[in-house]
């Protein structure tokens, strides 16, 4: 297992492949390299009346993903990148926009 990542599209495939061969959720989870709560939340998540659909899972969480707010607005980091350039350390750009 590796630091988290989103699955990928081709992982929601090979989890759907693996539903319909009645595999459990660990058993998935180690064929396609992630841990086994994941492959509970991305079935819990993404299962609709017709079950685990490989597709609308993918279309779902991409739509969740747009859905987050800019922690950082363009105007934040237009001074963060102008500060560097200037040889500033990222504790005195981060106290920096503490202030502002």
């Amino acid at each position: 297992m590796s630091i988290y990542t989103q699955l990928t599209q081709e992982q929601r495939y090979q989890i759907y492949a693996l539903l319909k061969m009645e595999h459990t959720d660990t058993e998935i989870a180690e064929a396609i390299g992630v841990h086994p709560s994941t492959i509970g939340r991305e079935i819990k998540r993404n299962h609709g009346r017709r079950g685990y659909r490989p597709k609308q899972a993918h279309y779902k969480a991409m739509s969740r993903r747009r859905k987050a707010r800019e922690r950082i607005s363009p105007d934040e980091w237009a001074l963060v990148e102008y500060l560097v350039r200037r040889d500033w350390s990222p504790e005195q750009i981060s106290c920096r926009l503490k202030v502002e």
